[in-house]
């Protein structure tokens, strides 16, 4: 049985789903952000001349890196709805990450998004972060760019991380999951239109949703570092995860996707509140630890 503390995230969605869309971006940041808890001995650093945070946990590793990308999307989001999701995964792994806001739809449409994570990308290599001392790490959205960013960064001509840290991945932008019908009544936000909705915005009227730089199950994944995928159990997105896990593996990709009961699209925002979410956050840190050298 799901926890009391992880309905907090059941009645965030909840309320998403009656909340106008003229809220303001904001103060949806605001409600986002307050289901997670303030980790302890952490500190935020601007990022001067960017839209970013870096995230320093007091004794972290300096020279490894969480590269992380907020999920929203591509409509919402920031640093700062996510940077204490992010401060817990930090802590938990013993690293720095780094945080930061790309622009959002329908101002700007793929693929602005992805090549100014791709920039950012290239900023932190240029640092003196190796790239075997990084690990892509994002929700939702996010989730989905953990993985194109890289397929652009390579394209580019720019070394891979080592790996890489989705949870409740976006990748579908077709809807096409079986997990739309057999969890739609468990999900309390997300359904088909809502997503096919959310895809046209972002695409815009030229953007295809079989872009690999879009779904990067249609990409060519061979050669990327390893993956670990988390997702709720009661999420739509549910098939997206399996999918970019087949994916990965078809590829010879090394792939792990852990599958949370009742839980809810990213319920680790609950980080420091609801068990459930501090467990999630406890695995993928005891996973990206030997990824990156610590």
């Amino acid at each position: 049985m799901a926890s009391e503390q992880s309905d907090a995230v059941r009645r965030h969605w909840e309320a998403a789903s009656t909340r106008p869309e003229s809220v303001d971006r904001e103060v949806a940041d605001h409600q986002w952000a307050e289901l997670t808890a303030e980790p302890e001995d952490v500190d935020y650093l601007a990022v001067p001349g960017r839209p970013a945070l870096w995230i320093v946990p007091h004794g972290a590793a300096t020279d490894r890196v969480l590269f992380c990308l907020h999920g929203g999307g591509y409509v919402s989001g920031s640093r700062y709805s996510h940077r204490k999701l992010f401060a817990h995964l930090a802590r938990a792994v013993g690293a720095r990450a780094l945080v930061f806001d790309y622009s959002l739809a329908p101002e700007q449409i793929h693929p602005v998004q992805v090549d100014e994570a791709v920039a950012m990308y290239r900023w932190v290599l240029d640092q003196g972060i190796a790239p075997e001392h990084i690990v892509f790490t994002g929700d939702s959205a996010g989730g989905g760019m953990a993985i194109t960013t890289q397929l652009r960064a390579r394209a580019a001509g720019l070394p891979l991380p080592a790996g890489a840290m989705p949870f409740s991945p976006w990748v579908d932008f077709e809807a096409s999951g079986a997990t739309y019908d057999s969890n739609r009544d468990t999900d309390a936000f997300f359904h088909r239109d809502l997503v096919r909705g959310l895809a046209w915005v972002f695409l815009g009227s030229d953007g295809s949703p079989r872009d690999p730089f879009v779904n990067p199950t249609y990409g060519d994944l061979t050669g990327l570092g390893p993956i670990y995928i988390q997702v709720g159990g009661d999420e739509v997105l549910l098939d997206d995860a399996r999918l970019l896990a087949e994916a990965a593996e078809k590829a010879g990709v090394e792939v792990r996707l852990d599958v949370f009961p009742q839980m809810q699209h990213t319920f680790q925002m609950a980080a420091g509140r609801a068990p459930e979410a501090d467990d999630a956050i406890a695995r993928m840190a005891e996973w990206a630890r030997p990824v990156v050298g610590l």
